[in-house]
Order: structure tokens, then C-alpha cells, then sequence
């Protein structure tokens, strides 16, 4: 057992002072007792830590290398997409295994203790198998077990060029397969996943709806056994056309009416939607799994938040491409890219409340709904994912409760991490993680001898 103390922590049922908290042996809080004297490992103040629910951990490596106008002038997703190509070409297990760690420990000082890593690079350069169909994933479950995060691993079925059924580009053969490799690298992943903490989990993934035909669509569920899905959508405009007239309807909208979307599914982006779309997709309880740095980076384009949170919808974060690994930037460009569409602030709180603190308590919800983590709130019987910043700053004085949050997300140019629990592991001590020099010291020579190459 371990005995957490803390000055001021955010609990399921609110602001707590002098809180008592009892981890069990298993991850979870077993107690909570406010008024307490202090015992154990004390903190100035606890919060729920989030997962981030949508990660491609292997982008991190090209993180800033595609900030170079093009001589055309007309650089987008698809042109940024061009160079993710080229660079993947390049990685071997061990340099996907090194990345990963080394993104995994970012999310864990940035206060994130949980990750959905949609995983679709599976194999060799070429698209030659591996020998062992689950190579590449077993490489992101031995970086958790390194990191120590918990970890929701999401294979990625992709069968396609295009939503015509088109020959997919020669660069996308690394993580081409049809539906029986598909399910042979989900059986021999779950195999391999013996050895994994009790958190871990296993959903999947289809890509998108350019990548995975209809009939295919129609039998992913029946692979999961509740467990989640994941899908991309809606990212992009040029999607939303070639999905529309191949389909015959919006990405959104088609998926709503062809699929039995529910707690389970988590939309990835879902930028692009009518107003009909905003409110249907709130209604079927699914997740939208937004990635605000990341979309900003691309010009993917600004999520409906308002409309989407007032129709009642659920929202996680996610890193995506990792090109700047930060939990409170991801909230804080989620609420400025609103305050920048509608010309109002303090978009995403009701009338009257934080707008920092709705922003932590989503992220918090939905990151658990969509990992299928029992975690998401300081509560007794959930998963002891439990975050402290640090409190000894100038911006923090005189501050309590959701002005904390406030301060720490829209004030704070240093979001430093004192503390951090994933499931019960305590893997950030004092702002710094037991492991943090080698882990660092393989990813900088990888990233040295890849960006070389480039």
C-alpha cells in the first residue's frame, strides 16, 4: 500500500483539503480521508491525471522537420504527410522502441498517465512481414514496460489507397493488411501481452473510412469484445469530398448511420461536421479524441467545441504527432482556437464556472471512456492516475482550487511536473523519472542518425 498526502487535491466529489489517500497494491485508491494529518509522500496539490488518447508515437523523431515552405506554396496535411512517408521508410524495431519510450516519458512529465497509441506501422520497409506479426507492437509494450504508463495499444487496420478501392501508394506498405493479417497481429498482440501490467488493454483501430472498405467496417465490433474502437474522421476537407461522393454521405454522418457507435468508439478529429452531425455524434455517447496542437500544426481546422459540449458530447485529448508534447498546451490551444472562431472567451465553461478546470475534468472523462480505463477522477476503486505541479512559482501565489488550474494551464510558460502516478506506479519522483538518462540518451541517437538521413 502507499499514502499520498496532499495540501489541496481535485476529487470526484470536489475540491478536498489535508487529503489522505491510500493506493492498493493493485493501482487503486482504496480510501480517502480529507482533514488528515500528513503521512507519506506529500503533495502540494493532487489532481486526476488524464490519458491521452491518441498518439503515433514514432512522429516524434520528425517533430519540426517539416517547417519549411514548399516551392509550390501550397503546403497541407497531404504534402506534411508526403515527408511522414519518407521518414518511416527509415525505422527499424529498435529505433520505434527507443522513439516511443522517449515520447512516452514527454507525456509523463507533461501529466499525462495513459496512452492510446494508434499503432499502424507493423511492418519491415518494403511491407516485407516480420516473422513475428506482432514485432512492432511488442516494441510499444516494451517501452511501457520501460516508462511505466499505461498503455491501451490500438493496431490499425489499413487496406486501402482511397475510398474507390485504389492501389495504395508503395509508402503505405508498411502498414498494409487485410482483414485475416489484421486479425492475426490482434491474436498473437494479445498473446504477447501476457507479461503487461493489469492496466494495459488492447482495442482496435480502423484507420478511416478512405482506408477500410464498408464490408470490412461491418466486422470490426465483433472484434473487440467491448474493448475500444478507434477511427480517424473528418480531419480533413478533402476527405469529407472523397468520402461524400464515394459514399454518399459526410464522414460523421455516414458512420452514425451505417455503424453502432457508442461509449466504445472514439472519433478521432471529427473537425469537419454540419451542425446535424455536431449533435448526433453528442447523442451516441462516442468520444471525439481531439488533438488541438497537432491540428493547428497541420491547418486542419477548428473543432465545433461549443456547439458540440452544449448538445451534451464528450471530448478526450490526444498528442497525435507529437510535435510538442504538453498537456496544459493541448487544453489551452483547445479553448484559444474557440475563442479565435467565435471572438468570445471562456467558451468551453458554463456559465459561471472555470474555464480551466472544465477543460482538466473533460480531458479527464473522456481520455478514460475512450481507453476504457477505470481511471478519469481521484475516487476510491479507480486506477490511482494521479498528477502534482509545481506549485513554487510566482503565478500560483495566493491561489487555490480551479484558480490553480486556471493559472497553471493559461499562465504558466513552465508546466512542471513534481509527481506522477499511472495506475498506481509512482514513475515521475520529483520531477524526474528513474530511467530518464537512458532513455534519452538512445532517442537522441536515433534521432541524430534518422534526421541525417532525411
Amino acid at each position: 500500500m502507499q499514502i499520498i498526502w496532499a495540501e489541496q487535491a481535485l476529487t470526484g466529489s470536489g475540491w478536498q483539503r489535508h487529503l489522505r489517500i491510500e493506493i492498493a497494491d493493485d493501482g487503486r485508491i482504496s480510501s480517502l480521508t480529507p482533514d488528515s494529518r500528513p503521512q507519506g509522500t506529500r503533495l502540494g496539490i493532487a489532481l486526476p491525471a488524464p490519458a491521452n488518447l491518441h498518439s503515433h508515437a514514432f512522429q516524434r523523431a520528425m517533430a519540426g522537420l517539416a517547417e519549411q515552405r514548399s516551392p509550390q506554396g501550397q503546403d497541407s496535411f497531404w504534402s506534411w504527410r508526403a515527408l511522414m512517408y519518407r521518414f518511416l521508410e527509415l525505422l527499424d524495431p529498435d529505433d520505434v522502441e527507443a522513439i516511443t519510450a522517449y515520447a512516452q516519458l514527454e507525456m509523463l512529465k507533461a501529466g499525462f498517465a495513459a496512452v492510446g497509441e494508434f499503432h499502424y506501422l507493423h511492418h519491415a520497409p518494403g511491407g516485407q512481414h516480420y516473422d513475428n506479426p506482432a514485432e512492432m507492437a511488442g516494441r510499444i509494450m516494451a517501452a511501457s514496460r520501460q516508462t511505466g504508463i499505461g498503455l491501451c495499444l490500438l493496431p490499425v487496420l489499413y487496406m486501402q489507397g482511397g475510398c474507390d478501392g485504389r492501389e495504395p501508394s508503395p509508402k503505405q506498405r508498411r502498414f498494409l493488411c487485410d482483414f485475416n493479417d489484421y486479425s492475426r497481429i490482434l491474436s498473437v498482440t494479445e498473446k504477447a501481452s501476457a507479461g503487461m501490467p493489469e492496466d494495459f488493454s488492447i482495442g482496435v483501430a480502423p484507420h478511416s473510412l478512405r482506408a477500410v472498405t464498408p464490408c470490412i467496417l461491418d466486422e470490426i465490433p465483433a472484434l473487440t469484445s467491448g474493448n475500444p474502437i478507434h477511427i480517424h474522421i473528418a480531419e480533413q476537407q478533402a476527405e469529407v469530398s472523397e468520402v461524400s461522393a464515394a459514399l454518399g454521405a459526410r464522414p460523421v454522418e455516414w458512420l452514425l448511420e451505417n455503424q453502432p457507435v457508442d461509449e466504445a468508439w472514439c472519433l478521432v478529429h471529427a473537425t469537419h461536421m454540419t451542425g446535424a452531425e455536431t449533435r448526433a455524434l453528442a447523442a451516441s455517447g462516442a468520444v471525439a479524441g481531439l488533438c488541438p496542437i497537432t491540428e493547428a500544426n497541420l491547418g486542419d481546422g477548428i473543432f465545433p467545441a461549443h456547439a458540440f459540449l452544449a448538445a451534451g458530447g464528450r471530448f478526450g485529448l490526444g498528442t497525435d504527432s507529437n510535435i510538442q508534447i504538453d498537456l496544459a498546451g493541448e487544453m489551452r490551444m483547445l479553448e484559444y482556437s474557440q475563442r479565435l472562431g467565435r471572438q468570445e472567451r471562456n467558451v468551453v465553461a458554463q456559465q459561471g464556472c472555470s474555464c480551466g478546470a472544465t477543460l482538466l475534468a473533460s480531458a479527464c472523462r473522456g481520455g478514460a471512456q475512450a481507453l476504457g480505463r477505470n481511471s478519469g477522477a481521484i475516487a476510491v476503486g479507480k486506477l490511482a492516475d494521479i498528477v502534482e505541479i509545481d506549485l513554487q512559482h510566482p503565478d500560483f501565489e495566493g491561489l487555490e482550487g480551479d484558480r490553480l488550474i486556471d493559472s497553471w494551464i493559461f499562465a504558466r510558460t513552465c508546466n512542471k511536473v513534481r509527481n506522477l502516478w499511472s495506475g498506481g506506479r509512482h514513475v515521475i519522483m520529483d520531477g524526474q523519472h528513474a530511467q530518464e538518462a537512458d532513455i534519452t540518451n538512445k532517442a537522441g541517437r536515433v534521432f541524430r542518425r534518422l534526421r541525417s538521413a532525411l
